[in-house]
């Protein structure tokens, strides 16, 4: 009952578009309608408004009014990469393959010191050298996923894998790069999780701040250790997630 006007009008706005009632390419009802409907201000009303346009849920079209925001299309990521489809290449390539697009990245790499958490997932000491990589990943040349990923540089420096995307083995996925180094990646944990969307993301992604995105934490281990822990960024307007697992 404590929850102001202008986000109880939004919340029933967003119920009827999640429902259907209101249908993407609806126009939604314009801020006079909404003062009478709801018997409210006109700051009140264009709150509401603002806060579903933050959210992704709305666009507004100049001289034309406001609608509900058509989205793509949802694809799915099946997160069965890790058999025998994703051993000895890229994962997202292979996915990408299998929709019949084309699956590309763009990488960043750099040298740096791990964090608390990051250290906690990799089973080093906070502080302790890391190889981080910032990956934009495409389909189609479009972008559809964000990931920042982790090594730890004891286990890697000095070797043809230490920078992921150069050398004989760019473009490899983790297992099959780990491989090269006598380790052998024997599980891999997702840990799934979701929260409003970073400018940066949002900027990098072409989503609208207020959106929200799905941030998968993976961490691949050998029996000894951890070898790489990553944060994937997804999109979900764009994107379920399916996980297919093995039952023995």
């Amino acid at each position: 009952m404590n929850q102001p006007a202008y986000q109880r009008i939004a919340d029933d706005l967003r119920r009827q578009i999640i429902d259907g009632t209101l249908a993407p390419g609806d126009r939604v009802p314009s801020r006079a309608q909404l003062r009478e409907r709801y018997e409210v201000s006109d700051q009140v009303a264009l709150g509401a408004v603002r806060l579903l346009t933050t959210e992704g849920f709305l666009e507004a079209r100049s001289g034309s009014g406001t609608y509900v925001r058509r989205k793509p299309e949802l694809k799915r990521l099946a997160r069965s990469w890790y058999g025998s489809s994703g051993r000895d290449g890229s994962p997202f390539r292979t996915e990408m393959q299998r929709q019949g697009r084309a699956g590309t990245w763009r990488v960043a790499s750099e040298t740096g010191s791990a964090g608390p958490a990051v250290a906690e997932r990799l089973d080093i000491a906070a502080d302790d050298p890391v190889m981080m990589s910032r990956y934009t990943f495409l389909a189609d040349e479009q972008p559809v996923m964000l990931s920042t990923s982790w090594e730890p540089l004891d286990l890697t420096r000095g070797t043809p894998v230490m920078f992921p995307e150069e050398g004989p083995h760019a473009g490899a996925g983790v297992v099959a790069r780990m491989r090269v180094i006598g380790q052998h990646v024997e599980s891999v944990q997702e840990v799934v999780t979701a929260r409003p969307v970073l400018q940066s993301e949002a900027e990098l992604l072409g989503e609208a701040l207020g959106s929200v995105v799905m941030v998968i934490r993976r961490t691949y281990r050998t029996a000894e250790r951890a070898v790489e822990t990553a944060d994937i960024v997804v999109p979900t307007d764009r994107y379920e997630v399916e996980y297919v697992l093995p039952v023995e």
